[in-house]
């Protein structure tokens, strides 16, 4: 996790989740939402994001689709359900069409592709950030 830190005068410092349960994957996202000037928190596993606290004060969650346990269109649905306000933005190394379409029309701010472009996420990232939550 980054310290929060006052050098980004006129910015709030969003914080932005991540789940995927490869650590590359979550130093990638940890790096890549730290550079742009947010508080990342990632964690392994959707079950430690929903125990964590996390949901509360998250503005973004960036999920990958297949992991062990509970996978991304379970989180997806149980965060829409307690937190409906909270974007989420998959993430995922499956070229399956018929998921994506389901994370889609269940409300999903976006679905990228692994290996994923950095300025694509950021772009998704920010494009939530400036989108008013829905009701």
């Amino acid at each position: 996790m980054v310290e929060d830190s006052s050098s980004n005068a006129g910015s709030a410092r969003h914080i932005v989740a991540a789940v995927d349960d490869d650590f590359r994957v979550r130093e990638s996202i940890e790096s890549l939402v730290a550079s742009a000037g947010h508080t990342p928190l990632v964690f392994a596993s959707a079950e430690e994001f929903l125990q964590s606290g996390a949901p509360e004060s998250a503005v973004c969650l960036i999920t990958d689709v297949k992991m062990p346990g509970i996978d991304g269109l379970e989180l997806q649905r149980r965060v829409r359900l307690k937190y409906p306000r909270l974007p989420v933005i998959f993430i995922t190394a499956h070229y399956d069409n018929e998921t994506r379409q389901r994370a889609l029309s269940q409300g999903a701010a976006g679905f990228l592709y692994k290996p994923f472009d950095a300025a694509d996420l950021l772009g998704t990232i920010e494009f939530v950030l400036s989108t008013p939550p829905e009701d």
